[in-house]
């Protein structure tokens, strides 16, 4: 993180050249480009490997900027108010007059934002005449990255630049909460959805199923470290990485401790980590003991039935 402004400078430069590259958010790192251009946000689709018809994230650096862009409601004041800047996404009408590039949004009605906290992106974003697409800096359906070696890993040289920001806080994806009508949680995250109930003072409903992608996360298939996965265990197989959040009498060298006291929101920034660990000592199946499924444990049980699927 040493250099900041000179790299901020550098991050800029790539960035108005359309070309993509890594930043660092408080959830993520995340594979940014500038969301006006379609050259550049058709470049994330092709560095991911990601189906055309799953829509992108646009980070912005304030109300101000977001308010060219989409319509803003009560709902979103109150929550915005509250978590904002954080690891929260909202679903939002698209202004008719918007300059955010179509490969967005999928020529939809709707635009998925967020205000990221992580204080280097939010510099770079003030220094941009431009809010920034940027989902994960991962191939698509793979592990999210939560350092620049990871991104490092899933993109070697395609990339021309990573903004370094160290290890992310949080570890997970923000949540994602839609304000068109009725609110609706499309996606567990960062922020528990019981502290999203308190603000609007009503329980909101989470959309597990639904036939089209409207947000991003939303695939069956999803952070996937390419293993087969196996939940709720109460103890491996012999030749199994077994993964737990709960401290054991027993230990050996397959077990890999997300957490040795429940610590959600600890076990929760080292899922990512974690799983890559895994792979690269080339374990060929993950058992996981059964995790709480409530506050942040909704969003680890999520990410884990998403990236066990077949």
């Amino acid at each position: 993180m040493k250099n900041n402004l000179s790299n901020i400078k550098k991050a800029k430069f790539y960035l108005d050249k359309k070309e993509c590259i890594g930043i660092p958010t408080e959830t993520v790192y995340g594979l940014a480009a500038n969301a006006y251009s379609n050259l550049a946000t058709s470049r994330i689709f092709s560095l991911k490997k990601r189906p055309k018809h799953n829509p992108l994230i646009v980070h912005y650096h304030n109300l101000n900027d977001l308010k060219k862009d989409c319509e803003i409601n009560e709902n979103f004041l109150k929550i915005y108010k509250q978590f904002c800047p954080g690891p929260i996404t909202f679903v939002l009408k698209l202004k008719k007059k918007s300059k955010i590039s179509k490969n967005v949004t999928n020529y939809k009605s709707t635009l998925a934002i967020r205000f990221p906290s992580h204080p280097l992106t939010r510099s770079l974003l003030k220094e941009l005449p431009y809010p920034l697409a940027a989902p994960s800096a991962n191939i698509s359906t793979k592990i999210s990255p939560v350092s620049k070696e990871d991104v490092k890993d899933e993109f070697g040289k395609k990339i021309k630049f990573i903004l370094d920001g160290g290890r992310c806080k949080v570890g997970l994806e923000s949540t994602i909460i839609s304000l068109i009508n009725k609110p609706k949680i499309m996606r567990f995250g960062g922020i528990e959805a019981e502290k999203i109930n308190k603000i609007l003072k009503r329980k909101i409903k989470f959309l597990h199923k639904n036939k089209k992608i409207i947000t991003p996360g939303q695939g069956k298939l999803h952070y996937s470290p390419g293993i087969p996965i196996s939940l709720n265990k109460i103890k491996p197989l012999t030749d199994e990485a077994f993964i737990l959040i709960k401290k054991r009498k027993l230990s050996d060298k397959n077990y890999f401790y997300l957490t040795k006291n429940q610590n959600l929101k600890e076990a929760a920034r080292n899922l990512y980590k974690t799983l890559r660990m895994i792979k690269k000592k080339k374990y060929k199946k993950i058992a996981v003991e059964k995790i709480p499924n409530k506050g942040l444990g909704q969003a680890i049980n999520d990410k884990l039935i998403r990236a066990s699927k077949k």
